[in-house]
């Protein structure tokens, strides 16, 4: 069927194509980082034994509601759909998680390791290299409170960032039981979700305005506001910090076993070799989302601190409870994918190529069209990237577009080559240009590319 004519009236109306607020197109060059970025972690996710799952977009929005806390809720998509149900798009990957749970618990046994990597979406103010539609990449083992599986959430924290190629980055440590025993020393127990999502922004707002907000939205004395910031104000090396955490919380059996859970975790970093320098306990992060109750991660690039944490998670007890009787514990991370990107640019360690392939099979001598595909095809049952120019044009055009969309190696051959059973391999970083026999094609290219990988 032919494509309709373009409606070339003047006088029709035009829709401006724009999109929304807080969304967004991704262009190749991006998204092809984007893409590597997710293979590097299904790669990561996957050796340690975790398999893929996904859930729908949308839920009832019982299942949201309430899981993340007031802020989480204010931010749903949330509407009522042409069933008059009333559905809410996903805020994260976790809850749906333990909803999914829930209703397969029969199906995947426990315990259960998965990672999920999907789409969500937030009604919050954009802000750089936040969006209200942006990709998850979650890891989670749940159907277990063995410490084991909280420690080696941190051992694939640190695997993921190494593997994507930082060296420079801190993982700070906390445990949610360590804050609620203290409360359960000044008998605030009740008030522990507030005060977390007030200590939450100690480091936007400082502990001036923290203490204030302790006071006037948590309902807590000047005196216990101090007393709570005292306990993260704690510094030093993490036996310090531990030490001196547990003469403070020695009267809490729940503050005791947060210390000794972290003493467990800090010990098993130093015998499997994690470097010291790149762990931190830090009793000041708290995580805004309510429903976490034990050990908690966020990640920070040593470089752009300022950028916020890239990779975060921590324990989580009693999600699952509303949808179950079973208990369903579980702990995990996720990669903050698009904030993490947006590092990896402003440092300068992305690849600025818009072509999914390596090489470009130069395409300027019509009669030879059949003979470039079955070539290209070839080159490619070797596991080599390949594209090939779709119409014949002069050399020097098809090497611009080549330069300009970052392939690394043109392929050609003209009248010349063919009589000769040749082809001319160009290398665009370095300009040099090499002649090989066509039966040591395929050997010449993947000896080019090694050559550019070194």
């Amino acid at each position: 069927m032919n494509s309709p004519a373009a409606d070339t009236n003047p006088d029709t109306p035009r829709i401006k194509p724009a999109t929304l607020k807080g969304f967004r197109d991704h262009l190749p060059g991006p998204m092809l980082a984007r893409e590597q970025l997710i293979d590097t972690a299904r790669d990561v996710y996957r050796s340690f034994g975790f398999s893929p799952i996904d859930t729908p977009a949308l839920e009832y929005s019982e299942i949201l509601l309430g899981k993340g806390g007031e802020e989480s809720d204010k931010q749903l998509f949330r509407f009522t759909d042409q069933g008059n149900r009333d559905v809410a798009m996903r805020f994260d990957l976790t809850v749906p998680l333990a909803r999914y749970a829930a209703q397969h618990l029969h199906e995947i046994g426990m315990p259960f390791k998965r990672y999920h990597v999907a789409t969500v979406w937030r009604a919050e103010k954009p802000q750089k290299g936040r969006y209200r539609e942006f990709i998850q990449c979650d890891f989670d083992t749940i159907g277990t409170t063995s410490n084991t599986a909280d420690i080696e959430t941190l051992f694939v924290i640190n695997d993921l960032m190494e593997r994507i190629g930082f060296t420079e980055f801190t993982i700070r440590v906390n445990n949610r039981r360590l804050l609620n025993g203290l409360l359960e020393t000044l008998e605030l127990t009740e008030l522990a979700n507030g005060v977390l999502r007030c200590l939450d922004k100690l480091g936007k707002i400082g502990p001036e305005q923290v203490a204030d907000e302790m006071q006037q939205r948590a309902g807590l004395s000047r005196e216990q506001a101090d007393g709570v910031l005292a306990l993260a104000d704690c510094h030093g090396t993490p036996d310090e910090v531990l030490d001196s955490l547990e003469t403070r919380l020695a009267h809490s059996e729940t503050g005791s076993d947060g210390v000794q859970k972290l003493r467990e975790l800090f010990d098993a970093c130093q015998v499997a070799g994690i470097p010291q320098d790149r762990l931190q306990l830090d009793p000041a992060i708290a995580r805004g989302l309510d429903y976490y109750t034990g050990t908690i991660y966020e990640t920070f690039l040593d470089q752009l601190p300022e950028i916020g944490s890239v990779c975060s998670g921590g324990r989580y007890d009693d999600l699952a409870g509303l949808f179950t009787s079973q208990p369903l514990p579980g702990v995990g991370a996720s990669l903050g994918l698009d904030r993490l990107l947006a590092a990896m640019q402003e440092l300068g360690l992305i690849q600025h190529s818009t072509s999914a392939a390596e090489v470009l099979l130069a395409h300027f001598d019509a009669d030879h069209c059949a003979q470039y595909l079955a070539t290209a095809r070839r080159v490619r049952a070797a596991g080599i990237s390949c594209e090939v120019y779709t119409d014949p044009r002069p050399l020097g055009k098809q090497l611009k577009y080549a330069d300009r969309k970052g392939f690394r190696l043109v392929l050609i051959a003209g009248a010349d080559e063919f009589a000769n059973g040749t082809w001319q391999i160009k290398d665009l970083a370095s300009g040099e240009q090499l002649e090989v026999p066509d039966d040591q094609l395929v050997d010449s290219l993947a000896n080019s590319l090694a050559t550019n990988d070194a």
